[in-house]
This record gives C-alpha cells, structure tokens and sequence, in this order.
C-alpha cells in the first residue's frame, strides 16, 4: 500500500523539503539500532568519503564522550576542537573553522537557533537525546549549505521514528554523575507501536550542574599579572582591603565562577511507516539557563536610552550575567519509494523554531534575542545504474532575528536563502567518482537601517578515489566554494556584555570564496586501520574578527576584517589489535591533527587550534572494556594582533566499562576519570580561554540502557 493518499502527499510536498535523511538509526544491535556501519548523511552513495572525510561516534563510545555541550562532546574526534566559552556552550571547530563557517545539523537541517551569531549562545542539541552523531569534513558538505564550507556535524535522534519495534516497545536512558561540576543528569526515550504501521516516540533530559572546578589557577598568566599590578597599585593607594581582594583572585583556584547551568528537554513524535515509505513529524522544547563567566577588570558602563548626555549609565561586570534560553521546534521528515524506475526515493525534511535568549545581568533583563526560522529540504535520490547513483534537490530557509535591549549589538535583520544542489557518484570497477554542485542565493535585509545586500553564490567540487586493493584506497578532490557574508558580518555595531567587546560589521563585506584541495590515504583491515588525510584552502576575501587595539564603551573592539587567506593542515587516525591476552583483544589507536591559518600578509587568523596528539590503549572484551589514554596539545605561538598565546598540556585519562547483562548490549556502566592529573589546561579556540579553563580532575560514572 502507498504511504498517503496522493492528494495529502502533495500537499506536505508543497509546504516542506527533505534532508538527507537516513534509512536507518545505527546503534547496538536490537529491534530500533542496526549497528550497521554506514553513513546515513547521505545513504544514496557508497560511504560519501570520496568528497568527504566521515567520523562517527554512537553507542557507548558517545556516552563516555558525552558532556553538556555538543562542541565539547566532539573533542577526541579528529580535526574537532571547541569554542568552549562556557560548560553551558560550546560549538564545535572544525579544521580551525567556527561560527558561520560550520553547521550543526538535525537530521540534515539547521537547530535554528543563533548559535552562530556568537559564542556565548548555546547550540540548542542535548546530547543525552542524540543517538547518533556524524562530523563531515570536506566539500561534501557545500550540499548543506554554504555555512558549511568547513564542515557540518549532523546529529540523529528518534524524535520521528523510522522503524517500528519489534517487541512494540523500546526502551533508551541514560544518566550519570560528574564530580567537578557536580554534574547530574539523565535522559531516556519509550517508541511504542500504536498499530503495526504507526509508531509514537517520547523523550526528555534534565542537566544541573553547578560552578566547574579548574585545574591549576582559574586565570592565565597574563591576567593574573594584570590583576597583581592592580593590587600593588591598590597598596600604593592605601586600599590595603582592595588589594588584598585584587591578590586573592589573582591566586584563584578551583570553581571557575558563574559557571554553573541546568537544562531539560521534552519532546514527542509520530510515524507512519510501511512499504510504500514513512511520514512523521514531532514537537520538542529546549530549557537551558547557565552563567557567563566574567573576565576580570572589564566593568563598563553606557548611557541608556532616557538618561541624559550627563547621566551615568549603569556598570556591567558587578553583576553575574547568565543567559535563559527556550526554543519551541516541529519537525516533518517523510520518504517514498518511487519504484524501480530513474529515481528511487523521494525526501522531505522541514523545520520550524521560536528561539528567545534572555541576557541577564544580576536580576535584571539586559538584552533578549529572538529568532524564528524555518528550513526545509526536497531530495530526489537515484536508483543505481550500472554503478552511476546520487541526488539532486533544492533547500530553502527564512531567518528573522531581532535584539532588544542596550546591548543589541545586532539590529533585526532578515535573511533568506534558497538553493539547488546536486551529488553524483560513479563507481568504475576500482575507481570511484563524485561531482557535487550547489547554486545558492541569500538576501539579507536589515529594515531599521534600510540596507539590503543580495548574493549569488555557485559551489562544486570534483573528487576520486582508486581502491589500490581490497583494502587500501588512495583519494584526491579539489572544491570551489563561496560563501555571502552573514548578517552579524555585515552589520554587529555595539558592545556585547556576554563576550564583553564591542563588536563591529562590514556592510560592504563580499563574497568570500575559497579554491580547496584534498588529498587521503586509507587502510582497512580487520588488524589495523589507517586514515591520512591532507588539506589545503586559499580564500579570497577571507571574512574573519580581530581585535583592533581600540576600545569602545570600555570595551575592546573587534572588527570584522576582509583579506586574503590561507588554511592549511592534516589529520590522521590509526588503530591496530596489538595483541590477544585471555579473552581481550588489546587495541592501540592514536589520533592527531594540526591546523594553520594565515591572513595574507603575514598575520595569523585568530583562535585556530594547536596541533594535538592523542593516544589511547584498550582491552576490549565480552563483557568489559578498559581504556587508558594520554592527550597531548603544543604551545600556541602563532597568534593574531592583540591575542594571548596558549600553553601546551597533556591530559591522562582513563575509564572501564561493564556490560552486566547476558545479552551484553542492554546495559552498560562505565567509570571513567578525565585530567588525571588535574593540570591546568586551555584550548586556543576558545574566546574565553583565558580566564575559563578545561575542568580539572572529574570522575564520572554513566549508565546507559537500552531494552
């Protein structure tokens, strides 16, 4: 039988459009997860890693990585660093490239939200929901969008089920506890079969966690200095109480201040699922409420709207700022069989969210953020012929933003953009192909400063590989992509209380375009696996911050510039059985990756990630595994106008996990201790990473279910 009545389908066609939407929910391997190893980005090729490099992380692997954040869950993954600006949000950096340059994805659309707009709002996934998270790297991803031209992470959740439970009903949770933020949290999801074609999915989580606590001193070297000469200046003055305040927060250590959060979600869908396809839709809210650390020694203040030119304003910085955030969001994703004719499937995915953001300063409302989008998708995938396969589709979305307040450093700005894109993969006995292309236009509107900029922008990319044997293959790809500007590019002018600059945008900003190559190298054998991947990116009209020297409001400045530029760098993964003792395989994997950026001219891109090495050793076994791991990060010294280097560390981690059950993936316990040693560390991406650190020691205990 056909999913819909031709009429009611017709009707959905009309008002949404898919994503690449996957066939099936990896996982362990029960009546929901298929454990199969495949790329559900994009299941109309072969593994999509001709133009794109693929991590994947699920299972018990993602609940040991699991934190609040999806950029600090993402962390071991090959060519991932963090923003970090806070436990309560982080975004991820992919190969150095942040903010509007990476997509954060569901189920291959936006989370629709203004997690690009800076790096103090929060991406708004809960991990403790997604079972299933995909990082792409490459040209592949200009299919997503052209924010997505260094990369995209796509996250997969049940919210609208693809499959109906075998035994009707099943069952997922998740909870654990963290010491050095007192981290509680859990999460679980029920899919229950209302009728043999019908299936209805519920899910909630709940995160509280409170001040994280440090490794080493809470402040960088130069801040402490600041703050010491402060205190001798106090001393001098007579102010021997201030001083002695000034001192004791130099020396800080332990809980990093106003670092604490909590969050929940909730949410609920329905599919219909047969032999003719799936329809499905469902509606989930995210509640998160989490402080922003405060750099020490930037109290400011502005005059407001009804105080005179002589009046004072009032001062930022006495008070904590935190931020409350709730976003309400429905989703629609359907798929039909069209036969055994030219094309095999038609997609649909849309979505639509209200997002607001509330700065809060003590108790008091400062600047509240809104965002209402949609996004939507239609795919058409091909049937494979004679070894040609792929898809073709076009993509739409509409953002309206608003800031009210006296820190709306962005005016309302509207932006839409719609776009045809297409993937193209032939398979010639040992040589694979792939072609993808993307036209995209976006409009960009700001109705309170009458300025309306317009972009054409057209993306492709060619890539091959040849399989050197059944289990070596060798690829190359070369991309132009282009990208238009973004509309906190084009028109941020004002302080920002969260970052604590005042941020400034270029109306007259171009297209940024980048001419990219890509060269790998990958071994797969049931021993031993190898992954060797080189890239390299020349930009014209590179789009990025920096810090100007200036100040505004008593706040540094930071411009958004326009150059030439230059990213470079590899990443390489490696994993070998080393040995067989009693009933554990003995596994050794090392991951490492280094990024540089240069602006041409001589000067560095700001906040790029220093090359990191990380090596773990693992007894796998039936029943139990062990896992023992040393991460070390360089120095980095190659910095940009005005920002602070970072000092290397190496982190010692170590965890065991216990399958109690006979039926060994229904229940896992793992126990695992991160920072060890409890160093003091600071990853470079981070806007705040000098004066909010990684998390020193932490135990954390997880249990993770499944029945």
């Amino acid at each position: 039988m056909r999913l819909l009545s031709s009429a009611g389908f017709s009707l959905a066609i009309f008002l949404a459009a898919p994503a690449f939407a996957q066939d099936r929910a990896a996982g362990s391997d029960d009546d929901v997860h298929t454990g199969d190893p495949i790329i559900v980005t994009a299941p109309y090729v072969r593994s999509l890693d001709i133009l794109g490099n693929v991590s994947v992380l699920e299972g018990d692997e993602l609940a040991r990585d699991i934190r609040g954040q999806i950029g600090d869950t993402l962390t071991r993954q090959a060519g991932v660093s963090a923003t970090s600006f806070a436990p309560g949000a982080s975004r991820p950096v992919l190969r150095g490239f942040s903010g509007e340059r990476v997509r954060v994805l569901t189920d291959g659309i936006g989370s629709i939200d203004v997690s690009n707009t800076s790096a103090d709002h929060a991406v708004t996934i809960d991990p403790l929901t997604v079972e299933r998270i995909e990082i792409l790297r490459g040209p592949a991803v200009l299919l997503f969008g052209s924010q997505a031209i260094g990369g995209a992470v796509n996250l997969f959740d049940r919210r609208i089920p693809r499959k109906v439970p075998a035994d009707h009903v099943h069952i997922d949770a998740i909870g654990g506890y963290a010491t050095a933020a007192n981290d509680r949290n859990i999460g679980s999801s029920i899919d229950v079969a209302l009728t043999p074609q019908i299936v209805a999915h519920l899910d909630g989580s709940w995160r509280k966690t409170g001040d994280a606590r440090s490794g080493g001193f809470v402040y960088a070297p130069d801040i402490r200095d600041d703050l010491l000469h402060l205190a001798e200046h106090e001393v001098e003055e007579g102010h021997l109480d201030e001083a002695a305040e000034l001192t004791a927060d130099a020396n800080r250590r332990g809980k990093i201040p106003n670092t604490a959060s909590e969050t929940w979600t909730a949410a609920g869908g329905l599919s219909l699922i047969n032999d003719g396809g799936q329809l499905g839709i469902s509606v989930s809210y995210y509640d998160s409420k989490y402080g922003v650390p405060n750099r020490p020694g930037t109290e400011h203040h502005h005059e407001s709207e009804e105080e005179g030119e002589g009046e004072e304003g009032h001062d930022h910085g006495e008070a904590p700022v935190t931020i409350g955030l709730k976003q309400w969001r429905a989703d629609l994703r359907g798929e039909v069989e069209l036969g055994d004719g030219f094309f095999d499937k038609l997609r649909i995915r849309a979505g639509f969210a209200d997002y607001e953001h509330t700065e809060f300063e003590g108790d008091e409302v400062g600047t509240v953020f809104t965002n209402q989008g949609v996004e939507g998708r239609l795919e058409l995938a091909q049937n494979d012929r004679g070894g040609w396969r792929g898809a073709s589709g076009i993509q739409y979305s509409h953002r309206d933003f608003n800031a009210v307040g006296a820190e709306a450093f962005v005016p309302r700005n509207l932006t839409d953009q719609f776009a045809l894109f297409t993937l193209q993969e032939w398979t010639l006995g040992s040589l694979g192909v792939e072609a993808a292309a993307r036209y995209e236009t976006s409009d960009v509107r700001a109705p309170a400063l009458g300025i309306a900029r317009s972009f054409d922008t057209f993306s492709g990319a060619l890539g091959a590989n040849y399989e050197i044997s059944e289990s070596a293959k060798f690829g190359l790809s070369v991309a132009r992509a282009v990208r238009a500007p973004s509309a906190e590019e084009l028109f941020s002018n004002g302080p920002h209380i969260a970052t604590q600059s005042f941020e400034v945008g270029d109306v007259n900003l171009k297209r940024e375009a980048s001419w990219g190559a890509e060269a790998s190298f990958k071994v797969k054998t049931d021993a031993f696996s190898l992954s060797l991947t080189g890239y390299s990116n020349w930009f014209d009209n590179f789009i990025y911050s920096e810090a100007t020297g200036e100040e505004e409001d008593e706040l540094p400045v930071f411009q958004y510039l326009q150059r030439d530029a230059r990213v470079w760098g590899f990443e390489a993964e490696a994993s070998a059985r080393l040995a067989q003792i009693g009933g554990f395989n003995i596994v050794g994997d090392v991951v490492a990756d280094m990024t540089r950026a240069k602006i041409k001219g001589g000067d560095h891109v700001p906040r790029i990630p220093a090359m990191r090495v990380l090596g773990g050793l693992e007894a796998q076994g039936e029943r139990i595994d062990a896992r023992a791991e040393v991460e070390w990060t360089d120095d980095q010294t190659r910095i940009a106008p005005f920002e602070t280097a970072t000092k290397g560390f190496t982190l010692v981690n170590a965890s065991i996990s216990w399958r109690p059950l006979p039926d060994t993936k229904n229940l896992t316990l793992s126990l695992a201790a991160n920072n060890i040693f409890d160093i003091e560390a600071r990853r470079h991406a981070s806007f705040t990473k000098d004066y909010v650190p990684l998390i020193g020691r932490d135990i954390r205990i997880t249990a993770r279910a499944s029945f």
